[in-house]
């Protein structure tokens, strides 16, 4: 299984939509420290390292990361299609099950792994401010930018670190329904485009009743902020992530490729 999941990653990285995701979260981070109006516009002044990785975080996980982590999930699948070494694949003395279960986990780890570059990346950018303790908020944390008085290098870590934790938490869901798209359709585009308009119709039931709030992933996608009751959340985003895998296992065990 290792084997089959290192050269799924191998794949990976000789798409150049992976690449340009991985550079876009390297090099993004920077636009923040550079940026001469960011507290003409934004009202926000920097006064430590620390708030480099939340800005970087807010601005890019509401869209940016969900459109990168389902096109190269549904990539992972369509790709193969497209260039005709699915089926061979399959002819090998390798269960489907082995196969799609190594497709899977690529899949949920690949957001952990952009994150961590945005995190390096946003860490990078933010050492002209240093990492010292600092009067003042993370952005992820109480109080956010504004903070609730001093706050110490270690305490701005730890709610630094929980915030892309929890980020890395909820891309998990949309990497594997990219994925369940995927095998239902057999095409990268279709299946990138279809997990962007579940996501934006999730959006639009805002319309609709709360109960029906709760059980919706959009309603979670901002937890990285959240300070208390993650429990129900947290659950219900890994309730999504399994019930998808498990619905991608099904599908491509009956699909005929």
């Amino acid at each position: 299984m290792f084997n089959l999941i290192a050269l799924e990653f191998r794949k990976l990285w000789h798409a150049r939509s992976v690449r340009l995701a991985l550079l876009l979260c390297l090099f993004l981070p920077w636009i923040w420290p550079l940026a001469p109006r960011l507290e003409e516009i934004y009202h926000l002044n920097i006064v430590s390292g620390w708030q480099v990785p939340s800005l970087a975080l807010i601005t890019i996980a509401p869209f940016l990361l969900p459109l990168l982590v389902s096109l190269t999930c549904a990539e992972i699948i369509g790709s193969e299609v497209a260039q005709g070494t699915l089926a061979p694949l399959l002819l090998r003395p390798i269960t489907r099950s082995r196969i799609i279960l190594s497709k899977l986990v690529t899949a949920l780890l690949y957001p952990a792994l952009l994150l961590l570059l945005l995190l390096v990346g946003s860490m990078l950018a933010g050492l002209r401010y240093g990492y010292g303790d600092f009067i003042g908020g993370t952005g992820v944390g109480p109080g956010l930018f504004v903070g609730q008085g001093p706050l110490s290098s270690v305490q701005a870590f730890t709610e630094v670190a929980r915030a892309y934790s929890l980020t890395a938490l909820i891309l998990l869901p949309i990497a594997s329904l990219s994925l369940l798209y995927a095998v239902t359709f057999l095409n990268t585009a279709a299946a990138a485009l279809a997990t962007q308009a579940t996501l934006q119709v999730m959006n639009l039931l805002v319309v609709f009743p709360e109960f029906l709030q709760k059980i919706l992933l959009t309603s979670y996608m901002g937890i990285a902020t959240q300070q208390s009751n993650l429990g129900v959340p947290v659950l219900i985003i890994l309730g999504y992530t399994v019930v998808l895998c498990i619905a991608t296992m099904v599908i491509f065990e009956k699909r005929d490729l």
